[in-house]
């Protein structure tokens, strides 16, 4: 365990980069749907958010939530090291509690406008592929980690738990954002046990009751139980609009008005479009 844990970033980089190319790669060969606009017109910018993201947090949070599950081994501190629950119980109910407390986090991203309005440059994208999933506010990503870390003390996660869910996350998050086409009888069994892509484009829809649907990154088990799971996008995948209306122009798009969009439009940011009014939207 301690030597895995002393490759995290390795670990972390090489995966990263592996689930990147292979979706990169299935994207060209079975898209999904068309593009609005090129990927050079997006990728600049998507990829300039992750180096910032990355950059931020490395500064801001050093030891991370892998550093804080460390630190909670080796004080007995959080329910799991108190219970002394055995290893590899810690391990999957740490795995379920995380993936929890990221849909619920979502589920509040959604429901409170200034908290929307940190959430919303990830909507923004006018298309969907790989590098939407990499597409999250600096501001966004540093409140992320804060409620990550606190569950991990709360419930004192293993470090190994830990760095399996971001891996975990990270690579299906990849994977459910990615322009690839999936056949029909495969899709519908995958998303018994993973987000797909079919099932997370519903949440990127410019409808709000289908952005108000399909929370989860992960496992598609928390939608299913608490109601907000929605199978397929009214307008169907390939006629859906994909984004926010303020924010289709294309210089939207670019670095310094993705990083200021937070900080643009009305206080309550959130859209507020309802079924039978298809282009409308109080972000305009």
């Amino acid at each position: 365990m301690s030597m895995l844990l002393d490759y995290e970033i390795w670990l972390r980089l090489i995966v990263f980069i592996a689930v990147l190319l292979a979706l990169l790669g299935a994207e060209v060969y079975w898209p999904r749907r068309g593009r609005e606009r090129t990927r050079g017109q997006r990728w600049g910018s998507n990829f300039g958010i992750v180096v910032i993201d990355t950059l931020l947090l490395r500064i801001a949070f050093p030891v991370a939530a892998i550093g804080t599950a460390l630190w909670a081994e080796s004080t007995g501190f959080g329910l799991l090291n108190i219970l002394n629950v055995p290893l590899w119980l810690s391990v999957v109910a740490s795995l379920l509690l995380l993936d929890f407390a990221i849909w619920a986090q979502h589920l509040m991203f959604h429901r409170v406008p200034w908290l929307w309005r940190m959430h919303r440059l990830h909507h923004a994208d006018v298309d969907m592929d790989v590098t939407t999933a990499l597409r999250f506010h600096p501001l966004e990503i540093l409140l992320s980690m804060l409620i990550k870390i606190g569950v991990v003390v709360l419930f004192g996660a293993p470090a190994v738990a830990v760095l399996l869910f971001e891996v975990i996350l990270n690579a299906t998050a990849m994977f459910n954002h990615s322009n690839i086409r999936l056949r029909d009888k495969a899709d519908k069994w995958l998303r018994r046990f993973v987000v797909t892509p079919d099932m997370h484009r519903v949440h990127h829809s410019w409808h709000v009751h289908e952005t108000d649907s399909n929370f989860g990154f992960n496992l598609p088990w928390w939608d299913r139980l608490f109601g907000t799971y929605r199978a397929q996008p009214e307008d169907g995948h390939d006629n859906m609009t994909i984004g926010i209306n303020q924010f289709r122009q294309a210089d939207d798009n670019k670095l310094h008005r993705l990083l200021l969009q937070p900080f643009v439009g009305p206080t309550h940011s959130k859209p507020t479009q309802r079924r039978g009014h298809a282009r409308e939207s109080s972000d305009t």
